[in-house]
């Protein structure tokens, strides 16, 4: 096993176990600092994936801009609010997470069913590059390429870190947002 393969399988495992905990925690505070570490993780991912443009992308917008929104917005948020967010039910599944775990399983679906049907070796605008000799080859300055890397070897990334923000966003505004007083 090389250097590269073990990289790959630590920062994975890294940015993986580190997000599970996110999604398991209780605790915001440490929530908020694992978030950190897989940003980095996925970060050093694509490192590895020689997209540096995209890591340091990664790291400069995300670490450092939506993370820090998020602290913000857990700094200004109320005690009430965070006391609320702390006495939620303890039950993996209730009826109120039903409707978003059902929407992550329909998501899930697609998205496998999508891979499964895909041929990526056998689509006709691949093809044709490969035969006009169209491609970029690893040995090309990746600077000069960032459009076609993203919208091509690197779009699943980037469409979902592009939702990871969407949450990050949605997530800064619900937890700094005051709850009317009655």
């Amino acid at each position: 096993m090389s250097l590269v393969q073990v990289l790959f399988y630590a920062m994975g495992f890294i940015a993986v176990a580190s997000a599970l905990y996110v999604a398991s925690t209780k605790n915001l505070v440490r929530g908020i600092f694992m978030f950190f570490v897989t940003l980095f993780a996925l970060a050093g991912l694509y490192v590895l994936a020689l997209a540096d443009f995209v890591a340091v992308t990664q790291v400069v917008i995300y670490v450092g801009g939506i993370l820090v929104l998020i602290l913000f917005a857990f700094m200004l948020s109320g005690k009430e609010t965070l006391n609320t967010l702390g006495e939620q039910k303890d039950k993996l599944i209730n009826s109120g997470k039903i409707p978003g775990l059902l929407l992550a399983v329909l998501f899930f679906a697609v998205m496998v069913a999508m891979i499964l049907k895909m041929d990526a070796d056998n689509l006709g605008w691949i093809k044709h590059a490969v035969a006009v000799d169209n491609v970029i080859k690893p040995t090309d300055n990746g600077l000069n390429n960032i459009g076609i890397n993203l919208m091509t070897t690197y779009l699943l990334p980037f469409e979902a870190i592009s939702i990871l923000l969407m949450m990050a966003l949605i997530g800064a505004a619900h937890i700094a947002r005051k709850e009317p007083e009655a």
